[in-house]
């Protein structure tokens, strides 16, 4: 729900976006065709999304990083997949809370005025904002690219352990020692490189809608200031309603106007390691300059 005080000539709005990781998990076009009641447009799992929206080669199954050579055997090289196991929901906490402090009284104050209503789809705005399907477009690619390396990397796993398998007869047991910390190396680098990729891909995807949650904010204070709107309520949470309260595609015109794309890290930079653009959202993002080395 977003609210507007027009206690003063300038109307306020908040809009709240709740993001998940589901930007890696899922194309940016798949965030706008589910909701939840704590965010705009919460994406629900498609595909073959993981939880918490890391889209991985495979589940992660195998032996964790860190564990010793003997619990890492190469025999079992088939289910080892280099990706870090996305993590659960916590569970609800069972705690006693500190003692309820004094609510003082409140004044009577002056009343609200009276609601004028206007209704917004965010997911509508982004099936038509030209910026949010290019990003889509791009970060799938990416997502694509991941996966194809993943399972690359998989085979090459499977065929290592196989390999030491046959010759595992052979081999004296320090030899076997040495072949067992060689693959559960192989393994752990495999899970690292492959949680990073994912990590700037899910980063790339927030710092896209960081920009278009901007310009959204904006415009929809305009276009419900334009029309006298001082209540703008999500169009999910409305039963039924008639086009003359649908603000959305006013704001899906002027967010495309003004926002035709956005900014898309490099692939494989994070966007914490890109300089903000001098000349707004759609100048090139450029990694920040290496300091001169030092003689």
């Amino acid at each position: 729900m977003i609210h507007f005080n027009c206690d003063t000539a300038r109307i306020v709005v908040r809009i709240s976006l709740t993001l998940t990781l589901a930007l890696v998990a899922a194309p940016l076009a798949g965030q706008a065709q589910g909701q939840s009641g704590n965010g705009w447009f919460v994406p629900q799992a498609t595909g073959s999304a993981q939880p918490r929206g890391q889209s991985t080669p495979a589940q992660a199954t195998g032996p964790r990083p860190g564990a010793g050579p003997e619990m890492q055997s190469p025999q079992g090289a088939e289910s080892l997949i280099p990706l870090v196991e996305p993590q659960g929901p916590l569970p609800p906490l069972q705690a006693q809370l500190p003692p309820m402090p004094d609510i003082p009284p409140i004044p009577k104050g002056s009343p609200t005025p009276a609601a004028i209503v206007g209704i917004l789809s965010v997911p509508d705005v982004l099936r038509v904002s030209t910026a949010y399907q290019a990003a889509d477009k791009e970060l799938a690619a990416r997502r694509a690219k991941l996966n194809e390396d993943g399972q690359k990397e998989q085979n090459a796993l499977r065929d290592l352990g196989q390999s030491f398998a046959n010759e595992r007869a052979k081999l004296t047991p320090e030899q076997i020692r040495a072949r067992e910390k060689e693959y559960a190396d192989r393994v752990n680098e495999s899970r690292r490189k492959f949680s990073e990729r994912a990590r700037i891909i899910q980063e790339a995807g927030q710092y896209v809608m960081g920009q278009i949650e901007r310009v959204i904010e904006v415009v929809a204070q305009q276009v419900a200031a334009s029309r006298g709107v001082n209540l703008v309520l999500n169009r999910a949470q409305v039963l039924g309603t008639t086009n003359d309260f649908d603000l959305t595609p006013e704001v899906a015109e002027v967010v495309n106007k003004a926002l035709p794309t956005v900014v898309i890290p490099p692939d494989g930079v994070s966007p914490t390691k890109v300089s903000a653009p001098i000349a707004g959202p759609r100048a090139s993002a450029t990694p920040e300059p290496k300091p001169p080395a030092k003689n």
